[in-house]
């Protein structure tokens, strides 16, 4: 019966390991895509800014915005 209940024991104890792994690798890939994410966004900001400014050129040079005070 001891040699029963420590099987049992260790089975559940590898089951949890390979669970606990299998989280893990989520979590990695999910911070993987996050980060992607975020560089992702902040590439598209920095174009978003870069657009503005030459828009406002544009504008200025066809004096369609006010001038700069």
């Amino acid at each position: 019966m001891a040699d029963d209940l420590k099987e049992f024991v260790h089975e559940r104890f590898r089951r949890t390991d390979e669970k606990l792994d299998k989280v893990l690798e989520v979590l990695v890939e999910m911070r993987t895509t996050e980060v992607g994410m975020l560089q992702i966004l902040a590439a598209l900001d920095a174009r978003q800014l870069r657009m503005e400014a030459r828009l406002d050129r544009i504008e200025r040079r066809l004096e369609l915005a006010d001038a700069p005070a």
